[in-house]
Formats: C-alpha cells, sequence, structure tokens
C-alpha cells in the first residue's frame, strides 16, 4: 500500500510534487552538484597550509592581505586551510583551523551530494531548501563566522 504524502519523509517528495517547476529544480540541482564537485575537486588536489592558513595561495590567489595590512587574521583566515583538511578526511583538524570553514565545506560537500541524489532519484532538490529555517540559518552562521573569527584571532600565530 503506498504511503501518503503526509507520511513520508519531506526528502522523499517527488520532482512533479516540488514546489518548483521541475526544470528549475534540475537546473539547480546541477549547479549545486556540479560547484560541490568543482570545489571538492580543487582541494583534494592541493594540501592544507601548515600555518592554517594560506592554503588558497595553492588555487593561484592573492595572499590574504589582512595580516600583511594589519598583522591580524581576517574573518574568513583559514577557512580554505580547513574546508581542504575536511576533504581531506582530517574533520577535528579542520575544526581546529578554522570551525566557519570547517562548518561551510561540511554543509557545501552534505549540498553536493543531496544535490546528486535528488538527480539520480528524480527527487526534488528545492523542496528540503524551503523547508530549512533559512534565517536560522544564516543567523547561527553569522554568529559562527564572529566566533570563529574570535578564536582564530585568539590563536594566530600559536599554530
Amino acid at each position: 500500500m503506498p504511503m501518503s504524502l503526509q507520511q513520508r519523509a519531506p526528502w522523499t517528495v517527488p520532482i512533479a510534487a516540488g514546489p518548483v517547476a521541475p526544470w528549475f529544480d534540475r537546473a539547480l540541482a546541477a549547479a549545486v552538484a556540479l560547484t560541490a564537485s568543482v570545489c571538492f575537486g580543487a582541494l583534494a588536489r592541493i594540501q592544507p597550509d601548515h600555518r592554517g592558513h594560506g592554503t588558497h595561495e595553492q588555487l593561484g590567489l592573492e595572499p590574504c592581505g589582512w595580516p600583511l595590512q594589519y598583522g591580524i587574521p581576517c574573518p574568513t583566515c583559514g577557512c580554505t586551510t580547513a574546508a581542504c583538511q575536511l576533504v581531506h578526511g582530517h574533520v577535528l583538524a579542520a575544526v581546529v583551523t578554522q570551525p566557519f570553514g570547517a562548518a561551510v565545506a561540511a554543509v557545501g560537500t552534505l549540498l553536493g551530494i543531496h544535490a546528486t541524489l535528488c538527480l539520480l532519484r528524480g527527487r526534488s532538490f528545492v523542496d528540503l531548501l524551503v523547508r530549512i529555517p533559512f534565517w536560522r540559518w544564516v543567523s547561527g552562521g553569522v554568529l559562527l563566522l564572529l566566533a570563529s573569527w574570535a578564536y582564530t584571532y585568539a590563536t594566530w600565530g600559536k599554530r
């Protein structure tokens, strides 16, 4: 006997029952899956910088100007290093390096996996996203960014 829509878990909504047009749902899921794959692949090809920051320079980016100009870390110093550590399987090291960067990398990876599974299974990608309390996540993200910046500042140069 098939389950009614009310009995189903929210992540099992078929694409036709999703909150947006199926073509838009597919396009967004494909874009998220592709972006996550490219980021994961780029981070897998480089090594985390032993200083806890500066890994982005291996991607051809300029050194961060904040430490050079002000002698303190910027709000996102260490995010690329933490993401790289997470991709390499060093979860604890990623959190210790930059908690915000580790969280963003984890959420991005999970979103990429979710998008890929939705594409493969014909499920709505957007449906789960509209059920997430967006402003709570944004507020929590901003607080985590500020707390991580304070942590990075307190531990700057001690690694």
